[in-house]
């Protein structure tokens, strides 16, 4: 009697740890970041001025409502240097993203269809560059891309340039650093769902007299689509707000949200701005997950 009693609360329990864990450190952080973004900058510490006069109570609330300030989101919609730094983001977002699913399809497929003795190699090698700090990683490509890196240093002793490839610091290496970061986050999910796949289905499309390009586009890809969109949000979304790579290898003219973000907090301590900024980057990250559940809503009611 008194075991019955306690399950259902146990089960609460379980269920109401995701709530609170999503609550401490994703909506009571975005909600102070909105609240400042309604500030203004000023000389002191914290560096912007009280939203809401808490001393007044309910009163205060309602001048909060009623003298709300959007001045901090006029000045992004105003500046030009926040919309390249938008269109930037997503550009390169979206063109790694791209990268990444016609380098990863290929490989997930192969994985998928080597032998089971060789799949759990495969995925350890995939899997092996997160035992290594990013930072470490990323600055290792400095050393690879430099004009007096391995790069150059290869192709100059085959007699393939005549002198040094000015890579580094160019739009070339946030994309080869993008899509090397990224890359296990677009394999791990194509190849959870296709070595899940039923072999028979190529096949009997293949004894049909379907050609392997043909089963790949009208047999395997349609069914490893979920894990195709999963590896593909998993990649554009932090990518949009990515500042390590195109810092270190993109330079100073690289701009993208991340490295806005940076600048306005730490650099010109202009939180209200940054906060603002902030909220525009949440908002950008947030339409493709909308978009994607409600694709898949519509997928799943046609299969039923």
């Amino acid at each position: 009697m008194s075991g019955n009693a306690v399950r259902p609360s146990g089960r609460w329990l379980v269920r109401a740890v995701p709530f609170v864990w999503l609550s401490l450190f994703f909506l009571v952080p975005f909600v102070i970041t909105v609240k400042i973004s309604f500030s203004t900058p000023a000389t002191a510490q914290p560096p912007y001025l009280p939203v809401i006069d808490w001393s007044n109570g309910l009163e205060g609330w309602r001048e909060f409502f009623y003298a709300l300030d959007l001045t901090n989101y006029q000045m992004l919609a105003a500046d030009s240097l926040y919309w390249e730094a938008t269109v930037s983001s997503l550009a390169y977002a979206a063109t790694a993203t791209v990268i990444l699913i016609l380098i990863g399809t290929p490989m997930a497929l192969a994985m998928a269809r080597a032998s089971e003795r060789v799949q759990p190699l495969l995925v350890a090698l995939v899997v092996v560059p997160f035992w290594t700090s990013f930072l470490i990683r990323i600055y290792a490509w400095i050393a690879i891309l430099k004009p007096e890196g391995l790069l150059n240093a290869g192709l100059l002793k085959f007699g393939l340039i005549a002198q040094p490839l000015e890579i580094l610091n160019t739009p070339l290496a946030v994309m080869i650093g993008l899509t090397y970061a990224y890359l296990p986050f677009m394999v791990l999910p194509l190849y959870a769902v296709m070595s899940r796949l039923d072999s028979s289905l190529p096949e009997a499309a293949a004894d049909l007299g379907a050609s392997r390009t043909r089963v790949f586009r009208t047999v395997t890809l349609p069914l490893a689509m979920p894990g195709l969109v999963a590896g593909a949000l998993l990649c554009f979304i932090p990518m949009v707000g990515e500042f390590i790579i195109p810092d270190l290898l993109g330079g100073s003219e690289t701009l993208m949200l991340g490295r806005m973000l940076w600048i306005e907090f730490f650099s010109n301590r202009d939180w209200p701005i940054a906060s603002a900024v902030a909220v525009l980057l949440l908002i950008l990250i947030v339409g493709p997950v909308v978009i994607f559940r409600g694709a898949e809503e519509k997928r799943e009611e046609a299969l039923r």
